[in-house]
């Protein structure tokens, strides 16, 4: 067998998970209700970074760079099924009307943090060194 082969596999986009960010977002019957996120691909990550570059002056020269908070919001909203933070009622009910900025406004630092988390672990932007190098900080 090549070793070709073992890189002929599906894509892992469109994979969900079901994450519970915070224990504040209840059901009817008091139980926790999940984030559901998905696996983006690489063609649409490099989408995200490309929306979210800033021309910045360094020494007077104009010099594209990454706005990461702008492509962290990009990648949450991109990631994030459920709930919909496009959707009207939710940019209505957090007073917004980017969509963009549903999730700062309705998830404290914590949850953000967990989201966040769990979006880049799913995508596989998040390995095992990471983890094991938060645990040892922390």
């Amino acid at each position: 067998m090549s070793a070709l082969k073992a890189f002929l596999q599906p894509v892992m986009a469109g994979v969900t998970k079901e994450v519970v960010v915070s224990n504040r977002f209840k059901d009817e019957e008091g139980n926790a209700v999940p984030f559901v996120i998905k696996a983006i691909t690489q063609k649409e990550n490099e989408k995200l970074a490309r929306m979210s570059r800033k021309t910045v002056n360094v020494n007077g020269s104009p010099v594209e760079k990454l706005d990461n908070l702008l492509y962290t919001k990009r990648l949450v909203l991109a990631c994030v099924q459920e709930p919909d933070f496009s959707a009207q009622e939710m940019c209505n009910y957090y007073g917004t009307e980017d969509p963009l900025d549903v999730p700062s406004q309705m998830l404290s630092i914590g949850e953000y943090n967990r989201l966040s988390e769990a979006i880049l672990e799913l995508n596989g932007m998040k390995d095992a060194e990471d983890k094991l190098e938060e645990a040892k900080n922390s």
